[in-house]
């Protein structure tokens, strides 16, 4: 039972997620194609796989993995790229466009399911890992941003890793988000260690320095200052 959600509240914060997702990017802005988003993606890559491996997941094979807002699957392929079954990957999304999306572009034997974070309908522990993207910025509503955290830490094995990447900070060109910061993560997780670290340069830097100099991306990421995301992992102690 959701009982501390408005059903009428959730059905409005669902349909104005939906209709900000619509009003996307041009073509082509979140492509690997383009040097300044390769940059980040890379960069991601890079140091999640070193935070799994701190974290003794230096393999994924026979892992159990969950994403909440799968999108179009690009995260769950980078999971297959790394070794993990696609028969072990399940990815949930509101959205049915990119869902379908995901179906398609994705091997036989993810499974996807259309749901809302809020209430996640798989057994309490069944994940080794549970990952979020940018999901928790799109949400504005409180109680349904709680609600997520505390479905995530249901599904998640007593030894599994909930998986972070997020804006820490507002986009004051886009009121459809708001950053998450670290005191709200600590809030959405109780009585959980947390192991977070700034990364990703604000994208139009990258994509201004990325085709001239890979090193200044890395110069500017390592800055810290003109980063905008939190990358890491949250676990249960």
């Amino acid at each position: 039972m959701l009982s501390d959600l408005n059903h009428s509240d959730v059905a409005r914060e669902e349909a104005r997620i939906e209709l900000a997702c619509q009003r996307t990017k041009p073509p082509g802005y979140y492509s690997c194609f383009d040097a300044g988003f390769l940059f980040l993606v890379q960069e991601r890559e890079r140091l999640l796989l070193k935070r799994l491996r701190k974290h003794g997941l230096d393999s994924l094979t026979g892992a159990q993995i969950l994403e909440v807002g799968c999108g179009t699957g690009q995260w769950l392929r980078e999971f297959i790229k790394w070794g993990a079954s696609p028969s072990n990957i399940t990815g949930i999304e509101l959205r049915p466009e990119p869902l379908l999306s995901a179906g398609q572009l994705c091997p036989s034997g993810v499974r996807f399911h259309r749901m809302n974070g809020i209430k996640l309908d798989f057994p309490d522990e069944s994940f080794d890992l549970v990952l979020q993207s940018v999901v928790f910025t799109s949400v504005l509503d409180e109680k349904m941003r709680h609600r997520m955290g505390r479905e995530m830490l249901r599904v998640v094995k007593k030894t599994g890793l909930i998986i972070w990447y997020d804006f820490f900070v507002d986009n004051p060109w886009n009121p459809n988000v708001r950053g998450v910061r670290k005191a709200e993560i600590k809030r959405l997780f109780p009585d959980c260690s947390i192991d977070l670290e700034r990364v990703s340069p604000v994208l139009p830097l990258a994509k201004f320095l990325a085709p001239w100099s890979w090193f200044a991306c890395f110069f500017f990421s390592r800055l810290r200052f003109l980063n905008t995301h939190y990358l890491g992992v949250i676990y249960k102690r």
